[in-house]
This record gives C-alpha cells, sequence and structure tokens, in this order.
C-alpha cells in the first residue's frame, strides 16, 4: 500500500524550522492570492503553462501537487506568492519553505519531462501595486533529485509508521464491536440510518430524544464506516464544552471494546483555553513555546502520534514535556489523528482550519453536528460583524500618528449614516458604500504603518484594524441573506454614538459549501423540528434523508401540565407573579424534590424568586446570575443533589436550558414560565421580516420554532433515563394553542391545569 502526500504538506513536514511567529504581517486574502496568480500569469508570454499537475514516487511515497507556472522558452518553473508590505521583512524560514516547494516542483517537472537542468525562481507579487519580484536559481535536475530525496527521506519514517498504524486501525475498526450487550431502544436505527447516509453519500437529519445514547449511537457507525467508504477523517462538532467531554467518553467506551484498535483521537480547544503564557504575544521573543517551536516540533509530534487519546489534558502534557505550544501542537496533529472532537467554528466558520485542511488534502471527511439546532445561530454569529463609533472616538482622541485625517474622515462618514436617523434603530438592506470607502481608506493606512513598523503599532489601533478588516471581509459577502443596520446610543457629553452591524440573517448559502464538501454531514438534536426550517437556514442538499427516532420514554413517566389561567406577556407580567409563585408552591408541596424554573429574563426571575422566599420560606431557592463563570455554573448544579429539595431559577436558553444532565431524583420536575418567544425588537422584527419573504413564514421562522425549541430543551431536563419520573408545568396561555403543542413530543400527554 503506498503513501500519498501533497508537495505542500510534504515540504510543511519537512522543511519548517525556526520559531513560530505570529506578530502581524500583512497578508493577502485567499481571494486577492488567487486573483494574484491570475495577474502574474497574465504578463506571461504565449506558451506560458499554469496550474500544471505533477507527480513523483519515492520508496512507496507517492507526492503530488500542482505548480504555479512553467515558462518553457526560458526552461523556468515559478512558484508564485502574493504578498503586501516589505518584502525584506520576510521571516527566512518562510522563504525557505517557498524555495523547497519550488524546488520539489521542479525535480517533478524534471522527471516528468527528462530536463537535464531547470531554473528555479520565486515570484513575489505586491497585492497593492502589482509589482514583480523574482529571485530565482539554476539547478541541475540531479541535485533537485537529491533536495526531492532528502525531503522524502525525513517524511518516510513517519508515512511508514502511519501507514503501519492506519493498517492496524482498519483491521481494528472492521472488528470494532458495540461496546454494550445490545443497543438502547432508538439507538439501533439512529445507528443503521446513519450508516446508511455514509454509504450512500447523503447528509443525514436526526431528530433524537435525550435517553437513546445519541453521541454513542452516531460516532459507532461511523468508525464502522471508515474502511468500506475510504474515509480519511471523523469530525465531531459540538456546540459547548460537555458535548465534547461526551464524545471523548462514547470514543473511549468504543476504543476500550475492541482489543487495539489503534484509533488516534483530538480534541480541539479555543486558543485561549489553551494558552500557557497569555501575558505574552505569539512570538519567539516573547513566548519560550514559541522560540524554536518548529525544530522542536518533531519530536513533539513524535510522541503525541504515540497516544490514542489527545484530548485537553494530554496533548498539554506532551506539549509542555517538549515546550512547544499546546494550542499549535494541536493544530499540527489535527492532520495525524483519525476522528477530531472540536467546537462548531472549527469546520463552518469562514477560516475554520479543518474545512481548510480538508479543502489543501482533499480528505474524504464525515461530519456530526452535535446539539445541531444550535447551528443555526452559531452560523449566523460566524458571518456577522459589529463596529462601534465609542471605539473610534477613542482612537481619534488618542491621536495616532499619520491616521488622523482618516479617522475624521470615517468619522464624518458614520455620522452621516444617522444624521437623519430619528428611532433608535434603523436597517437597511443596502451597504453604506460611502462609509466603506472611508473604512477602506483607515484599513488601508494602518496596513502601512503596520507594514513599515508592525512592532511599533498601538494595541489600540490594531484592535480596531483587526475589527475594521473582519467588517470589510463579511461586507464582501453581503446579498439579501444579510441586514445593515445602525443602532444609537448616548455617549460622553449626551453625543450621539451609533454601532453598525452587518448581519447574517440566513446562513444557508455560506454554510451549504461546507455540507456539499463531506462525504456525509450528519445533523442530530432532540430538537430538529420542523424539518423545513433547519433545512432552509442551514443550507442542507435536496436529497437529505431524515429520521425521527421514537423516544424511548413513556407518557405516564412525566406528568405535563398546562397553565393557561397565566399570561407571561411583557404587559401582563406584574400580574402573573404571584400565581406562577402559588403554582411553584403548590407542587412543591404536593411532591418535595428539585425543580427548575424557567423564566424569560433574570428580572423576571428575580421577581418570582423573591416573592417566593417571602411567601414560602421554607421552600429552599437558588438561582442564576448574569455572567456566572464555570466554577459558579458548576455550583449551581451540584445543589442538585439525589433526593435534595429546593427550587433551582434560571433563564430559558441560557446555560441550565440545555446540556445538562440531573438523572433520577436529581431532577423531578421543571416550571416553564414564558413561551421563549425572542423578545419583539426592531431587529427581531427585521429578521421576521426578511424571512417572511425568503420562506412565507416570517414569524414562525423568527419567533415562534426558535422560542418553543428552548422550551422543548428546557423540559428535556426533567427525563433523563428509563426509571426518571417527574412533571413539567407550563405556564402561560399560548401553550394550549394548537400549534404550539403541534411542535411538542410525541410522547407527551398533556393535562391543562
Amino acid at each position: 500500500m503506498s503513501y500519498r502526500v501533497a508537495v505542500r504538506a510534504l515540504c510543511e513536514f519537512s522543511a519548517k524550522v525556526g520559531d513560530l511567529d505570529l506578530r502581524f504581517t500583512p497578508s493577502p486574502t485567499a481571494q486577492e492570492g488567487m486573483e494574484g496568480h491570475r495577474r502574474v500569469v497574465a504578463t506571461r508570454t504565449a506558451g506560458y503553462e499554469s496550474e500544471i499537475t505533477l507527480a513523483g514516487e519515492y520508496r512507496g511515497l507517492q507526492v503530488r501537487g500542482r505548480a504555479d507556472g512553467y515558462d518553457p522558452a526560458a526552461n523556468r518553473l515559478e512558484e508564485i506568492k502574493t504578498y503586501r508590505g516589505d518584502l525584506a521583512r520576510q521571516p527566512a524560514n518562510h522563504r525557505q519553505l517557498h524555495w523547497a516547494q519550488a524546488k520539489v516542483y521542479a525535480w517533478l517537472l524534471c522527471q516528468a519531462r527528462q530536463l537535464a537542468s531547470v531554473e528555479v525562481a520565486l515570484v513575489y507579487l505586491d497585492v497593492d501595486n502589482a509589482s514583480q519580484t523574482l529571485i530565482s536559481e539554476h539547478y541541475p535536475a540531479d541535485a533537485l533529485q537529491r533536495f526531492f530525496e532528502t525531503q522524502c527521506q525525513r517524511f518516510l519514517a513517519w508515512a511508514q509508521a502511519q501507514q503501519q498504524r492506519l493498517a492496524q486501525r482498519n483491521l481494528g475498526l472492521q472488528a470494532l464491536s458495540f461496546p454494550y450487550p445490545q443497543f438502547r431502544q432508538g439507538q439501533r436505527q439512529l445507528a443503521e440510518t446513519l450508516y446508511k447516509a455514509v454509504s450512500t453519500g447523503r447528509c443525514l437529519m436526526a431528530q433524537a430524544s435525550t435517553g437513546i445514547g445519541k453521541t454513542l449511537g452516531t460516532l459507532f457507525p461511523l468508525l464502522k464506516a471508515v474502511v468500506p467508504q475510504q474515509l480519511d477523517k471523523v469530525f465531531f462538532l459540538t456546540a459547548k464544552t460537555p458535548g465534547r467531554a461526551l464524545a471523548l467518553d462514547a470514543l473511549g467506551q468504543i476504543s476500550a471494546a475492541t482489543p487495539q484498535p489503534a484509533l488516534r483521537t483530538l480534541e480541539l480547544v479555543a486558543r485561549d483555553k489553551a494558552c500557557e503564557h497569555p501575558d505574552k504575544a505569539c512570538h519567539g521573543d516573547s513566548c519560550p513555546l514559541a522560540q524554536g517551536f518548529y525544530d522542536r516540533l518533531p519530536a513533539a509530534r513524535q510522541a503525541a502520534a504515540s497516544r490514542p487519546m489527545l484530548d485537553r489534558a494530554g496533548l498539554r502534557d506532551v506539549a509542555l514535556a517538549h515546550q512547544v505550544c499546546p494550542y499549535y501542537l494541536g493544530q499540527e496533529m489535527a492532520r495525524w489523528v483519525d476522528v477530531v472532537v472540536a467546537d462548531y467554528n472549527y469546520y463552518f466558520d469562514a477560516h475554520a482550519l479543518l474545512f481548510g485542511l480538508t479543502q489543501l488534502n482533499q480528505w474524504r471527511v464525515a461530519v456530526l453536528v452535535d446539539e445541531a439546532h444550535n447551528l443555526v445561530e452559531r452560523g449566523r454569529g460566524m458571518y456577522s460583524a459589529t463596529l462601534d463609533q465609542g471605539q473610534l472616538l477613542a482612537l481619534r482622541q488618542a491621536k495616532p500618528a499619520g491616521l488622523g485625517s482618516a479617522l475624521d474622515r470615517l468619522n464624518r462618514q458614520w455620522n452621516a449614516l444617522f444624521k437623519t436617523q430619528q428611532a433608535p434603530y434603523q436597517a437597511s438592506e443596502q451597504l453604506p458604500e460611502q462609509f466603506l470607502r472611508a473604512l477602506q481608506q483607515c484599513i488601508g493606512l494602518i496596513q502601512e504603518r503596520l507594514n513599515e513598523k508592525p512592532a511599533e503599532v498601538d494595541v489600540q489601533v490594531l484592535q480596531f484594524f483587526y475589527q475594521a478588516l473582519q467588517f470589510s471581509r463579511v461586507a464582501e459577502l453581503f446579498d439579501e441573506h444579510f441586514l445593515f443596520d445602525v443602532s444609537l446610543r448616548e455617549g460622553p457629553r449626551r453625543r450621539r454614538l451609533a454601532s453598525v452591524c452587518l448581519r447574517n440573517v440566513t446562513p444557508a448559502r455560506l454554510l451549504a459549501p461546507r455540507m456539499q464538501a463531506a462525504r456525509s454531514v450528519t445533523l442530530f438534536s432532540a430538537t430538529l423540528s420542523p424539518r423545513r426550517f433547519y433545512t432552509d437556514l442551514l443550507g442542507m442538499p435536496v436529497d437529505t434523508a431524515w429520521l425521527e427516532v421514537a423516544a424511548p420514554f413513556r407518557a405516564e413517566q412525566l406528568q405535563v401540565h398546562i397553565a393557561s389561567h397565566v399570561s407571561t406577556r411583557y404587559r401582563e407580567r406584574k400580574a402573573s407573579l404571584a400565581p406562577i409563585t402559588q403554582l411553584i408552591a403548590e407542587q412543591y408541596q404536593r411532591q418535595p424534590g428539585n425543580y427548575l424554573a424557567f423564566f424569560s429574563s433574570f428580572e423576571y426571575l428575580q421577581q418570582v424568586a423573591s416573592l417566593l422566599a417571602q411567601q414560602h420560606p421554607g421552600i429552599p431557592s437558588w438561582a442564576q446570575a448574569p455572567g456566572m463563570d464555570e466554577a459558579a455554573r458548576q455550583a449551581f448544579l451540584d445543589r442538585f443533589v439525589a433526593d435534595g429539595q429546593g427550587v433551582g431559577f434560571a433563564v430559558l436558553g441560557g446555560a441550565f436550558g440545555e446540556g445538562i444532565d440531573l438523572p433520577g431524583t436529581r431532577l423531578i420536575g421543571a416550571f416553564v414560565a414564558t413561551l421563549g418567544l425572542p423578545q419583539v425588537n426592531p431587529i427581531n422584527e427585521q429578521f421576521k421580516q426578511r424571512l417572511g419573504r425568503q420562506f412565507g413564514a416570517g414569524f414562525d421562522y423568527a419567533y415562534l420554532y426558535p422560542g418553543v425549541r428552548k422550551v422543548i430543551q428546557a423540559a428535556g431536563r426533567v427525563i433523563r433515563g428509563d426509571d426518571d419520573r417527574g412533571v413539567l408545568v407550563l405556564i402561560d396561555e399560548r401553550f394550549a394553542e394548537p400549534l404550539v403543542q403541534q411542535m411538542f413530543p410525541g410522547w407527551w400527554q398533556v393535562a391543562g391545569n
């Protein structure tokens, strides 16, 4: 069995040396890079060849890639790179990597065309002024062959070990057995349907309630499909940390049930959570883990590869033992593992690592999206951007050298946006072209300063630059699926200031290419209804399969009551406090135990909690607070002990509304005192209008479906297993409406109250 590697991947493995250096280096966007290549090719003479597919072999190692260009008349192979700024400041290890790629392509060309020698050139194009710098050297073919073989030798031992491991892994996966004597009810149906979906190259949306073991029921069939479907990677993507923990636990169970499956798993976490030196900058002059990073990386990579489970703690152990950055060791190991457990943004974001590697290496991947109902809001957030005028005001007051007039010009255009604006909020379907031009001028000037003296740019300027750049890039995506809006507030000295925002309303167009790039994407959640809502907003392919797994629970396990005599609408909220307090107290006195009570806001929650404490001081209670850190959230959950008694107050849709597990008598009931509808405000009204035009159901898409989904998620905290018993009290007259009840889980039996 041969091992395949791309030229770029080979050189990044074998030719990178020196420090990890993430100091700002002005670089073109991917789009600018592609356009730059075209501009260089357009200046070449007739007969010039571009994008030449080349391949070679060394001791079973298959190396392939596409060279940027070849001029037969000059016998010159060109590696084209785009840049901006001062080329003289380019780090030496970057140039070394470029030469390595060019020389490997040059040998592959000599071999393919029987050339005795060739001129090898690096062509650097400045994207800002279109000037080209050509650096070339003449090489005989035998020298290029020796260089090629040296790079291959450095990679070959690793490739052979990888090849051997993959062979062992494949044998293990073919013999993989389910870690329990039998599947849970509904779990086999989920596993079989997913296996068929990946086998036919289709995506799947699976709605399955808590209690069937969705994590294990999705990972197991995908691992069984790795060998027959020739999958390179499995990505398990989650919205929150608990989801990652469940996935890692399931993978541990699967591995433990099969002797030596040789499966390699990696957990990726955010950079701020992995950073060992948050007070230092990411370069060798500041951080000891960045200094000499690439020199120590081979040994660290070898050590990491010996561990089947590279969770956050395991990766950190290896990294610190070899004095390299844990976060960037994780980025490297993403190339050499079978399963990656990570946040959504690692695949779906505009600059996602896993999606980028998949495209670059042409991996065949299968993707699992846990608690997929969260992907709508997360997807919108990935492709939205905000700028605040207060930040611009502070920047102007700091008077950064050389930027004063450009910042003043931007401020005038900013003011012009809301000069005639009467309401605090105003939305538009058009981009403010003059504002964007002024913003682009600021970006360009800051860019020039960064090019000239990157170490001397003020942090405040740099922060504004990054936010402005993000805003500018989102503006390039702007179409009918976006809103541009201006929100006014009163600043210092009663001055009007504005925040401007580009809001993505429908992320489907931007997420769809990610769905299509995979062999199969499976979205699973207890709340994926109505199906068309998620299909429309997430860009699922038209042939996406649908599965609704029957819940393993029985109606008698959960008493569902609707308190339709109470309205929780904002204008009737004050009148609702006493009856809600009475409902909670009566249920608690009837059946003492642990309960969760969900409300639409912290203010509402506190009003009821205070009244309950005043009128029923014998009922223990505790409440969620705004901005709770991880320790405070855990302390809140720790109050829910087995056979305990008390009422925990929480905000619907917050940290305790989903993704927490309080089985048995740790939680015996829940009160939901809100329909969960998003707040009626100008922004949501704009969303309603836009979604109405696109899908004909604006209120449902903007308010009803997201609201009821939060209610069902919160209610799902009560019954977690076959032996659980509990009560659910839905407090609002609107819960009695047929349209709302149609969205309830099928196993619920509702009784009025």
